[in-house]
């Protein structure tokens, strides 16, 4: 029954991953660029929802929007300042302004708010519901977490196949030469996507935070790693092939918790990825927005 319970805890977990690595493949997919920085929007997203609980209204819903609002505007910061200069530029220098950025964004934080965790206040009743009369049970908070999850995720596919920004979305994806040839603004469209992407991992930060109770400055680095492992997973540029890696890592975090103790939660997670990689390196999958790639199998 142990087992089961964290393979349901893990699901939960694992969703929160999956939304935070949603976003960033749409920043790898679109701008084309790796971003050290995307752990601090993450980051950002949970000390925003937590600020605004705690000095303005316990609100979920409001809290998802100001989450959402402070990363992409995070988003435009770290668009500004390391990408738009550098779109025809070898891909590391905007690499290393992304690094800058991190460590930046990241101080700012420890000095306003230092380094200590804080309670995050709880904008909803915790309740368990028991299932089939065991002891196994989910939470109000695991079927919030999961469900805000799928709405976002169905919203940005729709977003992405449905409307005309996300066609000159996956039209840059694809080639940002040809994208530019027929009148589709470059700058604007990847810009357009770093804040859909950086602000589904604010949102993907509240989870976090609601779901472990606790937000801090410094928890930023390690689920940043975990939303690039999810992405190397899932081949960098799909978006299914991501959000299911991040669900792995989610499952395999708790059963490592319930194997042995809390402290190789993180362990496992990267073990999981080192050996995935090494024997296909590149990636679990390889799609690139639901289309194979030329020569993809």
């Amino acid at each position: 029954m142990y087992i089961i319970q964290q393979l349901i805890n893990g699901l939960s977990q694992g969703s929160i991953y999956a939304l935070m690595a949603i976003g960033y493949t749409l920043i790898v997919g679109v701008v084309g660029l790796i971003t050290f920085a995307y752990g601090e929007m993450v980051m950002i997203g949970a000390m925003s929802a937590y600020l605004f609980y705690t000095y303005v209204s316990p609100n979920f819903f409001l809290g998802i929007l100001v989450a959402f609002a402070a990363s992409g505007i995070a988003g435009i910061f770290i668009h500004k300042v390391a990408y738009e200069r550098f779109l025809e530029a070898p891909k590391h220098i905007a690499l290393l302004c992304t690094v800058g950025c991190s460590i930046l964004i990241k101080n700012l934080a420890q000095i306003a708010f230092g380094s200590q965790g804080n309670a995050m206040p709880m904008a909803f009743e915790t309740r368990p519901f028991y299932l089939f009369g065991t002891d196994l049970y989910i939470t109000t908070i695991h079927l919030a977490v999961i469900a805000i999850v799928l709405v976002l995720s169905v919203g940005l596919s729709l977003f992405l196949y449905k409307t005309r920004v996300g066609l000159m979305l996956r039209a840059v994806s694809q080639d940002k030469m040809a994208s530019s040839l027929v009148a589709i603004n470059v700058k604007k469209v990847t810009l357009i996507g770093n804040v859909v992407g950086t602000g589904l991992g604010g949102v993907a930060g509240l989870l976090y935070g609601t779901y472990l109770t606790n937000v801090s400055t410094v928890f930023g680095t390690v689920v940043g790693l975990k939303a690039i492992s999810a992405c190397v997973l899932g081949g960098m540029t799909n978006i299914p092939g991501a959000a299911l890696g991040a669900v792995l890592i989610g499952i395999l975090e708790n059963f490592g918790i319930a194997l042995f103790t809390s402290s190789y939660r993180d362990i496992f997670a990267f073990i999981f990825v080192f050996i995935a990689l090494t024997f296909r390196p590149e990636g679990l999958f390889v799609f690139r927005f639901g289309r194979k790639k030329k020569g993809g199998k």
